[in-house]
């Protein structure tokens, strides 16, 4: 090549570079002018969708496709109260879609952002613009005759979140404060970060002086709206939810929860089906009326099959529930009425308005459990709600059946049922408390309902004031299974029909006014749990109750003896023995008829036994049904003849300690005086509560029959 020709050459390079390097400076000159106007478009846009004003500071290219914005502040229009600031933004940029006047920005990196949210006691705030409805934007009815449609919520929900979740973003040092009279909340995040569908993060959360620090990581696809995320307490610290212990005085708390999505569709008749998981570990809860201490779940989850409807929730089938070792298969389905077919009225549900709660609810719930070793199901018992049993083992299998379906427009249809089905199933160890002590003589501990002892005895010979069971008169043994438990002798220990009707009851009356427990219940909460009305309670005394009966661990003699002798017959009187003196100064084998009467009905509330007399120690009005209405269940059922029921007398006379308190003023016989009896007491609706001249314990858990009319169910003789 001749020096001429590479001079040639050399010149023709230097004016491509000169022209490249003109060209790449109009490129960076067009670049940045094209960039200000898309920052102006996105100001445009923004500003005419909300009402506020958006700042944008300096912006510039870092590089080829990397913009930064050197401050962002977003301010309401209706306050001068900054919402949104940030120092520093960074995103990328297609060139190609600058140049085309459509920006599309990517990976978006916020730095030292704060979110600053306020409410003032008139109720202004500077943030609820962003979620009011707009202009011409169609809506879903919240608030309709025919309730509020929760799977089109739910699903614009689901799609607002996913549709605006950035495929890479990077947030550091973000801080997001919220103030209000009612509500302070702090959350701190050090980085939160979406890199190719991965999430990763901590954040502090400070919310209403509630602390925790919370770690994040998981994956998700927001074009198939799924999403698999795995929530953590960090420092070993666990995940305490702030608003249920602010709002219903509950703590639940957990060390780690995993929840997944894994598919939604939404039908022609817009429900919203909704697929995934939910899982945690250490899952605890502690609430006064639950438990007086922490339900504590070790693991737990659920593989849920969800759909949302109008006014309508379902947990359809497919849906399992793992606790422990044991698997459970919930159908729940929960349907609220229109407003127009609502029916409401004091006899039929206790409700007074259509607009009410529970007006026009109706649910339905299944559950199974799948066939379940005995020690596996003992051990998958939530801690601190079983607490009798804890180390309890068992042979064989249990299963577990649950059925409720309540509909408030007819709520006398109530229908439940629950039970444990048993196979080959006995108890080889007892677990903290030994149930067995029933067969024995043992030390009974009295309480009051605050929970303080009151005094301490032995229940067996050892106590001179122990009634031994034939000691106890027939009168007396049968006025209180008339009045507390017709089949005590016949069922396994519970008496639905009896659990319905009290809960008919109480949901109209909206409070616990009737019980519907058994013998074998009251003795079990008297001998085993503590007074405490707790849900957890309750619970734990129907298993035990379960146990003790459907393994015939104590006889239903032993279980009687056992009762007499440890109820509460008066303020700090316990036990047949002490009753008998208290009230007649009698030894409890010579109590009588009326004497018995009076006794059994005193046992649902001890400490109010002058309740039913006047100040001359006559009977009042309820008194004398109460005493006419179980002497005559009573002699239909054989216990008593009929003439014994008819020559019963209105009258008691007590000759005990007791006199001093019940008759407390001597009548005058020379003056005219009023009648005794006082119709402001509303008589007691036993028959209801008892069933009227139908068989008062039919349709109890038992597949032994009742006895025929007039015929006795003799207790078992002692052996």
């Amino acid at each position: 090549m001749t020096s001429a020709t590479k001079k040639k050459i050399g010149i023709g390079l230097g004016v491509l570079a000169a022209l490249l390097l003109l060209g790449l400076g109009i490129f960076l000159f067009k670049r940045q002018q094209l960039l200000e106007f898309a920052l102006q478009k996105v100001k445009a846009k923004v500003e005419g969708k909300y009402p506020v004003v958006l700042t944008l500071g300096p912006a510039r290219f870092t590089d080829l496709n990397t913009v930064q914005l050197d401050g962002v502040s977003m301010v309401p229009t209706a306050t001068p109260d900054t919402l949104l600031r940030a120092q520093v933004v960074r995103a990328s940029l297609s060139v190609r879609s600058l140049f085309a006047g459509r920006p599309v920005f990517s990976n978006l990196e916020i730095s030292n952002a704060r979110l600053t949210a306020r409410q003032t006691r008139s109720g202004q705030d500077n943030y609820s613009f962003l979620y009011k409805k707009k202009k011409n934007q169609p809506a879903v009815p919240r608030d309709t005759a025919n309730g509020t449609n929760y799977g089109l919520l739910a699903n614009q929900l689901l799609e607002a979140t996913f549709d605006n979740i950035p495929e890479e973003a990077d947030f550091q040092n973000f801080l997001v404060t919220y103030r209000s009279p009612r509500h302070e909340a702090t959350l701190t995040m050090p980085r939160l970060a979406i890199e190719d569908g991965d999430i990763t993060g901590q954040l502090t959360a400070v919310i209403d002086s509630v602390e925790n620090r919370v770690g994040v990581q998981g994956r998700i696809d927001a074009g198939d709206y799924e999403v698999d995320a795995h929530i953590f307490g960090l420092d070993r610290r666990p995940v305490v939810l702030p608003y249920v212990q602010r709002r219903y005085g509950a703590r639940v708390q957990f060390d780690t929860v995993r929840v997944s999505l894994t598919d939604k569709d939404v039908s022609g008749e817009d429900e919203l089906t909704v697929r995934g998981t939910a899982s945690a570990a250490n899952f605890i809860v502690n609430h006064p009326k639950l438990s007086d201490s922490d339900v504590r779940f070790p693991r737990g989850g659920i593989d849920f099959v969800m759909k949302l409807g109008q006014a309508s929730f379902a947990l359809e089938k497919g849906t399992r529930v793992l606790l422990n070792k044991m698997e459970l298969f919930p159908e729940l389905s929960v349907r609220r009425l229109p407003v127009p077919q609502r029916v409401i009225g004091k006899e039929i549900n206790g409700l007074t308005s259509r607009s009410q709660l529970l007006a026009g609810v109706q649910v339905k719930l299944k559950v199974e459990s799948a066939e379940t070793q005995a020690n596996d199901f003992f051990a998958s018992l939530p801690e601190g709600m079983f607490e009798t049993l804890e180390g309890t083992q068992a042979e064989g299998t249990l299963k577990y059946r649950l059925m409720a379906d309540l509909d408030m427009n007819k709520l006398d249809s109530l229908k439940f049922d629950s039970g444990l089905q048993a196979t080959k199933f006995r108890v080889t160890r007892f677990g903290r408390e030994s149930l067995d002590k029933l067969n024995q003589e043992f030390p009974y501990t009295a309480y009051n309902d605050k929970g303080d002892s009151v005094k301490t005895f032995m229940v067996g010979a050892s106590n001179p004031e122990f009634t031994p069971y034939n000691e106890v008169p027939d009168y007396l043994k049968y006025a209180i299974m008339t009045a507390e438990d017709p089949r005590f002798m016949t069922h396994r220990g519970f008496m639905e029909k009896a659990l319905v009707k009290s809960a008919i009851h109480d949901i109209k009356e909206r409070r616990f006014a009737r019980g519907g427990s058994t013998i074998s219940m009251q003795l079990v909460k008297n001998v085993f749990l503590t007074r405490k009305k707790t849900l957890v309670r309750k619970a734990e005394e129907a298993l035990i109750v379960w146990i003790i009966e459907n393994t015939r661990l104590a006889s239903k003699e032993r279980m009687l003896e056992v009762y007499l002798n440890i109820i509460e017959w008066g303020p700090k009187i316990y036990g047949v023995h002490e009753a008998a003196e208290f009230y007649f100064d009698k030894h409890p084998s010579n109590l009588n008829l009326s004497e018995s009467l009076f006794l059994a009905s005193i046992i649902p509330r001890p400490k109010s036994y002058r309740a039913g007399f006047n100040q001359y120690g006559e009977m009042r009005g309820s008194a004398r049904y109460f005493h006419r209405l179980i002497a005559q269940l009573m002699a239909r059922k054989g216990y008593i003849s009929q003439n014994e029921y008819e020559s019963l007398g209105n009258s008691v006379n007590f000759q005990g300690p007791a006199r001093q308190f019940i008759v407390r003023a001597t009548r005058d016989t020379v003056r005219t005086t009023v009648a005794a009896d006082s119709s402001q007491y509303e008589p007691l609706n036993l028959i209801d509560l008892l069933g009227g001249d139908t068989a008062p314990d039919a349709g109890v858990n038992t597949g032994q029959e009742v006895p025929p009319a007039g015929q006795p169910a003799t207790p078992p003789a002692r052996p």
